[in-house]
């Protein structure tokens, strides 16, 4: 429900019939109820909903969330993608579930950095549990995300990821022999083999020292880019994968076998990269990483590539609609009963966008949004009220002045 621009407890009370923001508070914060049961049952039903052994996606994303201060857990200095810049905030990695235009955040998993999982007691202050209390990269979560989806029977064809996750094999590898099926995002230097490399152990060469162990590999690698230069995607046949606001959306395609070097197994591996690139004045190329069946169509493969287009809309609408960033908790639980909460919203929206999609097939998250608050009770409808709640602000805010002002009386008397 709208609670106003800015989404707190005490504008939520000040909405929602016989709330009191103490109480709301209470249930985020300090109630029991587990929020992992309940991210759980979101997923389970988002499934039955969107799940789809060919269409659907599991999408794997960050996202970021700036904040003040450093006692909200897990805040520091980092990457916020959001922002496009190194500022003060937390970072999370979601798996979403996406088929066609409909969307849902399935599972979560916050990021802490190792200046918390180094400090124990930061750790106990925001109430970590000693189990999370182990560093692990982005792409480790990530991994942990499908690894739960598959143990909870979701259902989905392959798993979709940016190229924060394609920065090297190894996030790939960790897919292909989780028994996924997979198109990665990668930059455009990564570098793959055309031919498959020939790992081998040198000949010791001097009497002294170790007989090497490593192995080596005498191929030269080449950056993703110059292969698709190479292979003249701009010169591909146009395809056209759906429609848009925009009109159709066309793109050329391409498709070769390109090798990987696995150096901890020692194996080479043979995968696919995808390249595509956008129709228009200011054309945009993507290109991926497959280790799908060269029997999949190319038109299908482009689709599942492009399908992530759904998850920055999913984060969108959760933080637009559905309050995801306006938050105001520092602990671990509360932190992840709020998370729980934005994933029941949205489950509820696509629930009635799907229930709807041939009487109202353009109904969005906003317009959601806007009928319950229109037809919802609302508490702040009578001039009385209306007038309470504004004292009720002038005191509290009176009350926050007078305590600042005894705090700097009582420092300058030190």
């Amino acid at each position: 429900m709208q609670a106003g621009s800015r989404k707190n407890m005490d504008r939520m009370s000040e909405v929602v019939p016989e709330a009191k923001s103490r109480n709301l508070q209470q249930f985020l914060t300090h109630s029991k109820w587990d929020a992992r049961a309940v991210i759980n049952h979101v997923a389970r039903d988002g499934s039955e909903l969107i799940g789809d052994k060919q269409r659907t996606g599991l999408l794997l994303d960050e996202s970021s969330f700036a904040k003040q201060g450093k006692m909200s857990v897990g805040t520091a200095r980092q990457w916020l993608g959001r922002l496009g810049k190194v500022d003060n905030g937390q970072v999370a990695v979601f798996g979403v579930l996406a088929k066609d235009r409909f969307t849902l955040p399935v599972d979560v998993r916050l990021y802490l950095p190792k200046s918390w999982t180094d400090d124990p007691k930061r750790c106990d202050k925001a109430g970590i549990p000693e189990e999370e209390r182990i560093f692990r990269t982005k792409e480790v979560l990530a991994l942990e995300i499908v690894s739960h989806a598959r143990k909870s029977g979701l259902c989905y064809s392959w798993v979709g990821a940016d190229a924060g996750y394609g920065k090297g094999p190894a996030f790939c590898v960790a897919l292909d022999r989780m028994g996924e099926q997979f198109v990665v995002d990668l930059h455009s230097d990564f570098r793959v083999y055309m031919e498959p490399p020939n790992p081998y152990i040198p000949e010791k060469t001097h009497r002294r020292g170790r007989k090497p162990t490593r192995y080596k590999i005498d191929e030269k690698s080449i950056p993703v880019k110059d292969i698709v230069d190479r292979m003249g995607l701009c010169n591909q046949p146009a395809l056209k994968l759906r429609n848009t606001t925009r009109g159709k959306l066309n793109v050329r395609v391409l498709r070769t076998p390109v090798y990987i070097w696995d150096e901890d197994a020692n194996e080479v591996l043979q995968y696919f990269l995808v390249a595509t690139q956008t129709l228009s004045k200011n054309p945009e190329t993507k290109i991926s990483l497959s280790n799908t069946p060269e029997r999949l169509e190319l038109k299908t493969l482009a689709w599942m590539q492009l399908q992530r287009y759904w998850v920055e809309r999913a984060f969108e609408d959760a933080k637009s609609e559905c309050g995801m960033a306006d938050y105001q908790v520092r602990k671990w639980s509360a932190w992840h009963h709020h998370m729980a909460l934005v994933m029941m919203a949205m489950l509820f929206m696509l629930n009635e966008r799907i229930l709807h999609k041939d009487t109202y097939p353009m109904l969005s998250c906003a317009d959601i949004e806007d009928l319950l608050s229109h037809f919802l009770p609302r508490r702040d409808v009578t001039e009385k009220e209306v007038i309470r709640q504004l004292e009720h602000r002038h005191r509290k805010r009176l009350s926050a002045i007078q305590s600042h002002a005894l705090n700097q009386k009582l420092r300058d008397a030190l």
